[in-house]
């Protein structure tokens, strides 16, 4: 496979660089420049150095190379999908459950995800992060609501800012008594993962709360030995991970791929916690699975990877009414009545084989 040369040093930006790298072809620059001037591009030299440029179907590059498809906004597709902008009570706060809230600090990521749900929120033209007034207002708020207990740090990608800012940070929200655990995710560990230092890692650890981090990966040669030995210095320093991932046609829609990414993150002790429906971002139906399919691809994991390795299928429900797992269901009512002559109702268990079971049994 001819791979991008790794001495790549800078994160392309610019079409332009796209083709010279080999990355796009040619015939696609005036599109690609189309997408350009609507929503960010950005590939750093750990996620280039993943693309086969000779494999039109290569599922690192369906993430991050923009794509004419992306012009082509469908109908239900809307700049806020999970409906962030009806649970923002002050800029850079999103309450939408009664006992966290997201803190999006930043509206930067180390890459552009082609198929993000904040995409109209980040890049070119758009606020690269809080103003000081603002960041002490959404910590005011965090500090009056006690039913807050975990603060969720997200953006944008909250491992862009420094190590210096983020021990700010942490010492901020774990000066609140009623916060007792935060949050952090991220792809910086993936797509960049020489930032995760010692000094970062250090950053993410302080005294009043318990720290965990969210890792999203969406394809198993993303996991490369360098992101590996990113996820290990933060799991050594006793943050406990989890992983997002979200469902992508092309890329991790078939049982195979899904095995070996969900085995890779346990391998790298990190519990697989969500695999995220795709959202109704503008201009992301070509990346999209049917919810059928997904639930499909969960009956298979079922039957083909450890307890440890299951993630919940979810979607979040558009106008921001939160998530909702969409799994397979494994149990019904043989019949709605209670059995006759017993208070038991008989149910229909489906196996990880397919087979279905009577419970309880007949005797």
């Amino acid at each position: 496979m001819n791979r991008i040369d790794r001495k790549l040093t800078a994160t392309l930006r610019q079409p332009a660089e796209l083709i010279e790298r080999g990355l796009a072809p040619e015939a696609a620059l005036a599109d690609l420049e189309q997408v350009a001037a609507r929503y960010a591009i950005a590939v750093t030299p750990d996620v280039a150095a993943l693309i086969d440029p000779d494999d039109p179907n290569d599922p690192i590059a369906r993430q991050f190379i923009p794509a004419a498809g992306e012009l082509v906004t469908r109908p239900g597709e809307n700049a806020d999908p999970i409906g962030d902008d009806a649970h923002s009570p002050v800029p850079g706060i999103v309450h939408r459950y009664p006992d966290r809230v997201l803190f999006k600090l930043v509206h930067v990521c180390a890459v552009y995800c082609r198929f993000c749900f904040r995409r109209e929120m980040v890049g070119p033209g758009k606020a690269t992060a809080l103003s000081e007034d603002a960041y002490r207002d959404a910590l005011s708020y965090i500090r009056s609501r006690p039913e807050i207990w975990e603060v969720i740090l997200t953006g944008g990608d909250p491992l862009m800012l420094s190590p210096r800012r983020l021990t700010e940070i942490m010492a901020d929200i774990a000066a609140i008594d009623h916060v007792k655990i935060v949050r952090l995710h991220t792809r910086v560990p993936v797509a960049d993962p020489a930032r995760v230092s010692p000094e970062m890692t250090r950053a993410l650890r302080v005294d009043g709360t318990t720290t965990w981090i969210a890792i999203h990966a969406n394809h198993p040669r993303e996991l490369t030995p360098e992101a590996r030995a990113a996820c290990a210095r933060l799991a050594d320093a006793g943050i406990p991970l989890v992983s997002q991932t979200v469902l992508l046609k092309g890329v991790n829609d078939d049982a195979a791929t899904l095995e070996a990414l969900m085995r890779a993150f346990v391998e790298c002790r990190i519990k697989p916690y969500y695999l995220h429906h795709g959202d109704l971002a503008p201009g992301t139906a070509h990346l999209r699975t049917s919810i059928e399919a997904g639930q499909e691809l969960m009956r298979s994991l079922r039957g083909r990877v450890s307890g440890l390795c299951q993630p919940d299928y979810v979607l979040d429900i558009p106008g921001g009414h939160g998530k909702a797992p969409i799994g397979p269901r494994y149990l019904s009512q043989e019949n709605p009545r209670r059995r006759e002559g017993t208070n038991e109702t008989r149910y229909r268990i489906v196996d990880y084989c397919g087979d279905v079971h009577l419970y309880p049994p007949k005797v």
